[in-house]
């Protein structure tokens, strides 16, 4: 059952759904704390049981964290509350690359765009099965930037 809007996991509020894939829901969320929205990974509830799972999300989050780049997402923290785990991202506003290669304008951005992105060569430099990097992982957050 998706997170509902409104919803605290720690200080964060639930204030929107911005997508769900295989390893998580994402919400987007308000920390009040420091008056910014950010990005809440959850992991759905189907799996939340799963040691298997439990542990690729705990690795995901220590994996991002060990990553510093100007064109990769932040990770702000782990929460958990109410049998809800989640982890805290940058929120990162724009389309995704799936969205941007979806809707030619001028210009298409192509796929190789991607491949080339100074960012997606610092993550193919660092292979991982615990983080996923396709079009709908990718946000392109203006002209010729992504981030992930």
């Amino acid at each position: 059952m998706p997170v509902a809007i409104g919803t605290r996991i720690g200080v964060y509020e639930i204030v929107a759904p911005i997508g769900a894939g295989g390893m998580g829901e994402v919400y987007r969320a308000r920390d009040p704390r420091l008056g910014r929205d950010v990005a809440i990974k959850v992991l759905p509830e189907l799996v939340a049981r799963d040691p298997d799972r439990i542990a690729r999300f705990q690795r995901e989050a220590q994996l991002l964290a060990s990553l510093n780049h100007p064109h990769i997402g932040a990770i702000y923290g782990l929460e958990e509350s109410g049998g809800v785990r989640a982890i805290v991202l940058e929120l990162i506003e724009g389309d995704t690359l799936a969205e941007r290669l979806a809707r030619p304008k001028g210009r298409a951005l192509q796929p190789s765009d991607a491949v080339t992105a100074d960012g997606q060569r610092f993550l193919i430099s660092r292979p991982t099965e615990d983080t996923t990097t396709t079009p709908i992982t990718l946000i392109v957050n203006w002209p010729e930037a992504l981030k992930k």
